[in-house]
Formats: C-alpha cells, sequence, structure tokens
C-alpha cells in the first residue's frame, strides 16, 4: 500500500500524520522534495518519532535550502526541479510519501505537488482548524476527485471543532481516518499511542 500525506495548507500537521502513519503500518518513508530545515528535515523528525525497527527512511530526491516554495528554493540553489528524477523508491513494504504544502504548491513553472501523486497512490488529506479551513480542505478534496486520484481518508489536527468536522465530512464523504489533538509535545510515545488508534482505519485502506 502506498499512502501520499498532503494538507490544506503548510504547517497543519502532516509530518505528524506522516509519522503516525508509518509507525501504524511500519511503513518505509518517503519525502520527495525538502524544502529548508536541512539538518532537521521532515525525514528527521520522522525518524525521531517512530519506534519500530522495520521502517526505513528514503532520501529525499530534493534536498533545497531555502524554507520557501520549492519552486523558488531550487532558483535559489541553482537547480529545477525535474518530476522525471524524481524515483520513488522500490520496496516491498508499505510506503509513506509526504508531499510539500498543499496540492498546487509550484515545484516549477508546470508541475505542482498534485502532479507527484502517482494512479497507484491513496491519499490521506490533513486538516487543521483555522478561519477558512473548510474552503480550504473542500478546495483540496476537489482538485484530487478533478483528477480522479483516490482519496483514502482525512485526518483532523489540532483542537476539535466540531462544526466544521461535521460539515466537511458531510459535503466529500471521505472517511475520517482519526484526529490528531492539540498535544503538548510529541515523542516516541505518543506517536505509538496515535498509531495504535489509527492502525485498524489504515489496514482498511488496503
Amino acid at each position: 500500500m502506498k499512502l501520499f500525506i498532503t494538507g490544506i495548507s503548510t504547517d497543519v500537521g502532516k509530518t505528524i500524520a506522516s509519522a503516525i502513519i508509518v509507525e501504524a503500518l511500519e511503513a518505509d518513508y518517503w519525502k520527495p522534495i525538502q524544502a529548508g530545515d536541512v539538518d532537521h528535515s521532515d525525514s528527521h523528525k520522522v525518524k525521531s518519532f517512530i519506534s519500530n525497527k522495520k521502517t526505513i527512511i528514503h532520501p529525499n530526491s530534493y534536498l533545497l535550502n531555502t524554507p520557501a516554495s520549492p519552486h523558488l528554493a531550487a532558483a535559489i540553489d541553482g537547480v529545477t526541479i525535474d518530476l522525471k528524477q524524481i524515483k520513488e523508491p522500490i520496496i516491498q513494504n508499505h510506503l509513506v510519501v509526504e508531499g510539500a504544502g498543499g496540492v498546487f504548491v509550484p515545484l516549477n513553472d508546470t508541475d505542482c505537488v498534485i502532479d507527484l501523486i502517482q494512479r497507484d497512490y491513496k491519499v490521506i488529506v490533513v486538516s487543521r482548524h483555522y478561519l477558512g479551513s473548510i474552503n480550504h480542505t473542500l478546495l483540496t478534496v476537489e482538485s484530487l476527485l478533478n483528477r480522479k486520484i483516490v482519496i483514502g481518508g482525512i485526518i483532523f489536527s489540532g483542537d476539535e471543532n466540531p462544526s466544521t468536522e461535521s460539515i466537511i465530512r458531510k459535503k466529500t464523504g471521505i472517511k475520517c481516518i482519526g484526529r490528531i489533538e492539540q498535544e503538548p509535545y510529541f515523542d516516541q510515545n505518543v506517536i505509538k499511542e496515535y498509531a495504535d488508534r489509527f492502525r485498524e482505519n489504515l489496514l482498511k485502506l488496503q
């Protein structure tokens, strides 16, 4: 099973969600494009959060120095992101692929994050509550469906907002994998607790 983790915006909890899913499935992890935080990247964070011994963290296809939109970070580094150079690792395990920002974050003059999503991927949308998040969530879902991309489910992140979650679920019909509370901190124990909670729903996606 290959799961692509995307968010409705930046800083909505994709990496925490990715770590939970990786731990739940003992899956491999791959972030094709990392922009900024080279020494404390999302790959480093996921590695620090998980406790299983099976997961392999695969190298980024592009590791860019500037914390910015990938197209700009690449330009600053003097490179152009080429989708043909982004090669999925060949593995026998489940694979969790983490995107960068939202689905229409530009990678170059023509491609966006949504163009990284392969036909055999199932997408998990991470939605965090803020003013405008309903619109951003529905737009994300609509964009994925318009491209006939399979959406496996949604994860809600942050403080609970029953009204927001209810209307999103009614309008999309997407299965909720689970919700991640506004925890005071995340460590291996917290990630494992969520992994245990989410595992059954994740395994149903196979």
